[in-house]
């Protein structure tokens, strides 16, 4: 029994929690988890940078992949996100809960 497990980072927990709420209210998600601000390290238009992202973990059925990981790129901020999908395994009560709740 699998779910989509997505991932992407934020400048900001209030730009995660704007993702969040657009996708819960879509219903194209059943779970949004905004978690800890890492230090990201990268180079951005031959520059060097650090800075603060906030995690945000998105639970959704398998199916519904690409209308997500597409709101996902409309709704966030970013000129590049990364937009991760998984699929991961799940007790069958999770997974028909996380069906009950997406579209």
């Amino acid at each position: 029994m699998t779910i989509l497990r997505l991932l992407t980072y934020t400048a900001t927990p209030e730009e995660a929690r704007a993702i969040a709420a657009g996708l819960l209210e879509a219903r194209l998600v059943a779970c949004a988890n905004i978690g800890s601000v890492f230090e990201s390290h990268y180079v951005w238009r031959g520059a060097r940078e650090v800075s603060d992202e906030t995690q945000l973990w998105l639970k959704t059925r398998v199916d519904l992949r690409e209308a997500v990981m597409a709101e996902v790129a409309r709704l966030h901020p970013y000129e590049v996100p990364l937009i991760a999908a998984d699929e991961v395994m799940v007790n069958a009560a999770y997974r028909d809960w996380v069906i009950a709740q997406t579209s």
